[in-house]
């Protein structure tokens, strides 16, 4: 009996060859029916060819789309390393009758705490105060000069009211702040009962002291936060973004931050990853600028590598994945003849 084989792009090792996130616990996928290997990740994309023996494929950072399906059909599941899919093309998958699964209960609890992290750091001028403790005498006396603001009674609008959002929401409530969001998908009365209030953008942007920036990346939320947006902000408010950089008018942010325009903005995602050294957003010295990886904990990644290890072996064994994106793909007859046939094969 031949093997399932998982394969995984190889971003995921050191130059050592060692895994760079040592929680993820690869066991699981080496047993007497179960192996996996690496792919090369090219910046273009995935090769086709080198997945021509995979059932599935547990993908970090590189483009995935029809260029990268091979032509045999084998291939039934690509797993993602992570919550967001924007390098993954969705309808590409969907048409090459191939599952893509993502683990957004992994990473909820990370990133809404890494969005209150920010909140805590803005708020009580963190970076300031430290670059002053470090200061001497001198720039100690001026901590008078340099107030923090109280978070009881104050705004935090939410863009976007995924599962990221309503674990923030849990999160933060204890410290006694009002949530807002904007979001045209949620039920208002769903919303309500996690004690937030849906709004439109304008509002949202007028009325909060936080905007936390936490919904996925795709044509609809492309530079939703723009230009206008940022100037319906007060200028005591903060813009945090832990979502996707291009959500943001990037250049619009930094204008607004050197011009003093808000007070300041948080980020763990920018436009362009690395961004180029002369890149504005690096001039802001309002700006908090963390490189992608605030959430990053020993904890998160053996959840995300779990996660996408369990949907393998789920497919595997002819059983629908946990954490389905394309979910047509479950009714879709040749896909289900994959996941029947692995049923058969390695048993149910």
């Amino acid at each position: 009996m031949s093997k399932f084989r998982v394969a995984i792009t190889d971003d995921m090792l050191k130059a050592d060859g060692s895994l760079s996130f040592a929680d993820f616990d690869l066991s699981p996928l080496d047993g007497p029916h179960v192996e996996h290997f690496f792919v090369p990740a090219r910046p273009d994309g995935v090769v086709p060819e080198s997945l021509n023996d995979a059932d599935a494929l547990i993908l970090l950072l590189p483009p995935f789309g029809a260029a990268s399906i091979p032509a045999n059909g084998r291939l039934a599941l690509v797993a993602r390393f992570g919550v967001g899919y924007d390098n993954v093309d969705v309808a590409a998958c969907t048409a090459n009758h191939v599952a893509l699964v993502n683990t957004p209960q992994a990473v909820r609890r990370p990133v809404s705490v890494m969005a209150l992290t920010f909140i805590f750091a803005l708020s009580q001028k963190l970076l300031v105060k430290n670059a002053l403790g470090h200061g001497g005498a001198e720039r100690w006396a001026k901590r008078v000069d340099h107030m923090g603001m109280g978070l009881v009674g104050r705004t935090v609008g939410i863009v976007g009211f995924g599962g990221i959002a309503r674990e923030f929401v849990s999160v933060a409530a204890p410290f006694d702040m009002r949530f807002i969001a904007h979001d045209p998908y949620v039920d208002p009365a769903e919303a309500a009962q996690r004690g937030v209030t849906l709004v439109d953008k304008e509002t949202l942007f007028r009325e909060s002291d936080f905007v936390v920036v936490l919904c996925l990346l795709n044509e609809g939320t492309r530079g939703l936060v723009d230009s206008q947006a940022i100037g319906w902000m007060k200028r005591s408010a903060y813009l945090i973004n832990v979502a996707r950089g291009p959500i943001v008018d990037q250049a619009a942010l930094a204008a607004a931050l050197n011009e003093r325009r808000i007070a300041g903005a948080a980020l763990d995602v920018l436009d362009r990853e690395p961004p180029d050294a002369d890149d504005p957003i690096l001039a802001c010295d309002n700006a908090i600028i963390t490189p992608h990886a605030l959430s990053w904990t020993d904890q998160m990644f053996a959840n995300i590598g779990g996660n996408d290890v369990d949907a393998a072996l789920a497919v595997m064994h002819g059983r629908l994945p946990e954490g389905l994106v394309n979910r047509e793909v479950a009714d879709d007859p040749v896909w289900r003849a994959k996941l029947d046939a692995y049923g058969v094969r390695y048993g149910r």
